[in-house]
C-alpha cells in the first residue's frame, strides 16, 4: 500500500504553498499519474488537488487573435471549443485522435503536457533496468522489444517516446507554456518545454521543482485553412501513435506556400519539428516540390532499432500524406477517435 497525504487547493497561491512539501505532486484529471501510482512507478508523498481552481479552466480569445487555454481545461472542452475548431483545427484534430471520449473528458491540458512515456519497460517495475525509474540502472528497451520506441533524439540511456498527440499539434502551432511558482511566472516555448533524454532521461521536462503549468498560449495562426493531423497506430481507436504528423500550410491565392509547420510524434522523447523541410517548402507551389525527397532528407538522421526499423520510411510517407491532405491535394483518410 502507498501511504500519502492529500490536500485540496482553493487557488494558485495555495497550490504552490502545498506543493512545497517534499515528494508532493499536483493532481487534476489523474489519467496518467494514477496509472503510475498503481504500477508502483510513482510514489508521491502528498497529492495536491488543483481541480477546484476555476481560474485554470478558462479558455479565452486574446486581443491579438490568439487563444489562452487554462491548464485545467479538459481535452474534450478544448477540442470542441468553437474558436479552437475555427482557428486551430490542427489542435482539435490531434486531441480528438487521443485516448477515448471518457478519458478526454477527464484529461487536462496541463496533464497532457506532463504525460510520462508509455515505454513498456518504464511502466513495468518487473524490468529492473530503466534509467527513467532508476537513473544509472540501464535501459532494457535498447535490446528489448523496441517497436514503439524513438528513432530521433534518443541516447544510450533511453529510447522512449513522448506519447502526446496534443503536444505534436502545439509544436506546429508555436505554442507557449505558462508556468508559475513561488518565485514568479515564466513563459516556455513548447520546443523548450520537453527534454531529450541525453544523460538525464529521468527528466522529461524543463519544469523546475514547485512550478505549476497554468496555461498554454497560442499565437495567431495562418494555418487554419490548410492543416491536418495524421495519426498512424496499430488500432483504429484508443492507441498511441507509431508515427503522427501535424502539418500546417499558409498558402496564397496562387497555391504558393508562404509558410509551413511540420512536427512529428511517436519518434522522439519530445515533439520533433522539421525546420529544414519547412524552409524548403516556403515560396514554392506544393505541387512543384518532391515531397518524398524532402521528407527523406528531413529524416536522414533517424536511427532505428531492431524492432522499429520500419519507422523512418513510415514517417516519411506520413509526412508526405499529411502535407498533401493539408494542401487539399488528396482527401483525408478516415480516422476514428
Amino acid at each position: 500500500m502507498i501511504d500519502f497525504s492529500y490536500a485540496r487547493a482553493a487557488d494558485i497561491d495555495g497550490a504552490l504553498r502545498l506543493v512545497a512539501h517534499p515528494g508532493a505532486r499536483f493532481i487534476a484529471g489523474g489519467t496518467n499519474l494514477i496509472d503510475l501510482v498503481q504500477q508502483d512507478v510513482e510514489r508521491p508523498q502528498r497529492l495536491v488537488d488543483i481541480t477546484k481552481i476555476a481560474a485554470l479552466r478558462e479558455i479565452r480569445e486574446l486581443p491579438n487573435g490568439g487563444m489562452r487555454i487554462g491548464a485545467l481545461a479538459s481535452n474534450s472542452d478544448v477540442a470542441r471549443h468553437p474558436a479552437i475548431v475555427e482557428r486551430y483545427p490542427l489542435l482539435s484534430q490531434a486531441l480528438l485522435s487521443g485516448a477515448s471520449p471518457q478519458l478526454r473528458n477527464l484529461a487536462t491540458v496541463g496533464g497532457n503536457l506532463l504525460q510520462r512515456t508509455r515505454c513498456y519497460y518504464f511502466y513495468d517495475p518487473g524490468f529492473p533496468h530503466c534509467n527513467k525509474r532508476h537513473p544509472g540502472s540501464g535501459c532494457d528497451a535498447l535490446e528489448g522489444y523496441n517497436r514503439i520506441h524513438a528513432i530521433l533524439g534518443a541516447s544510450e540511456h533511453c529510447i522512449a517516446v513522448n506519447p502526446s498527440d496534443m503536444c505534436v499539434a502545439l509544436a506546429a502551432l508555436d505554442a507557449i507554456v505558462e508556468v508559475r511558482s513561488m518565485r514568479g511566472s515564466r513563459r516556455i516555448p513548447l520546443p523548450d518545454f520537453h527534454r531529450l533524454p541525453g544523460t538525464t532521461p529521468e527528466r522529461d521536462t524543463n519544469l523546475a521543482p514547485g512550478e505549476l503549468v497554468t496555461a498554454v498560449e497560442l499565437p495567431p495562426s495562418a494555418l487554419a485553412a490548410h492543416s491536418f493531423y495524421l495519426k498512424i497506430r496499430d488500432r483504429a481507436s484508443y492507441a498511441f501513435a507509431l508515427v503522427s504528423v501535424a502539418a500546417g500550410l499558409d498558402v496564397d491565392g496562387d497555391a504558393v506556400v508562404r509558410g509551413a509547420r511540420v512536427s512529428l510524434g511517436g519518434v522522439a522523447q519530445k515533439p520533433w519539428r522539421l525546420p529544414e523541410l519547412e524552409g524548403a517548402l516556403a515560396g514554392k507551389p506544393l505541387s512543384a516540390v518532391d515531397l518524398g525527397q524532402l521528407a527523406a532528407t528531413a529524416l536522414k538522421s533517424a536511427h532505428p532499432y531492431q524492432y522499429n526499423a520500419f519507422k523512418p520510411a513510415l514517417a516519411q510517407r506520413a509526412v508526405v500524406r499529411a502535407l498533401r491532405v493539408a494542401a487539399g491535394l488528396e482527401p483525408p483518410p478516415q480516422q476514428e477517435a
